[in-house]
């Protein structure tokens, strides 16, 4: 498996307008080959920001930059650059092979 992170410094009090950003696109992954999750993550407020950071799950890193390469991608980035004054500088990129998974999904833990 493959995670890929962006990490985004939301200018205080924008925090409810990036969410909307995201709640509201088509992120057109569920189009994808080796797409396997994503989860958008609220983290720590700085006295000018709130960190923020998209969360993917791949299937591998092939299938990743596969998305990165296609068409959904484009599709699913057309409109970013409208949402420029909502950050505090550019999302910050960080991939992350994945060495080991523990968890209790087969188990019937609730």
């Amino acid at each position: 498996m493959f995670i890929a992170m962006n990490r985004f410094r939301v200018a205080r009090g924008s925090e409810q307008d990036f969410e909307q950003v995201w709640l509201s696109r088509d992120s057109h992954l569920d189009k994808v080959p080796g797409f396997v999750e994503f989860h958008l993550l609220r983290g720590p407020q700085a006295d000018d920001h709130t960190l923020f950071a998209s969360h993917t799950v791949w299937q591998d890193r092939a299938a990743f930059e596969a998305w990165t390469r296609s068409e959904a991608f484009r599709a699913a980035h057309q409109s970013a650059g409208a949402n420029k004054p909502l950050y505090l500088g550019p999302p910050q990129f960080e991939g992350f092979e994945v060495i080991q998974t523990k968890g209790l999904a087969g188990t019937g833990a609730a």
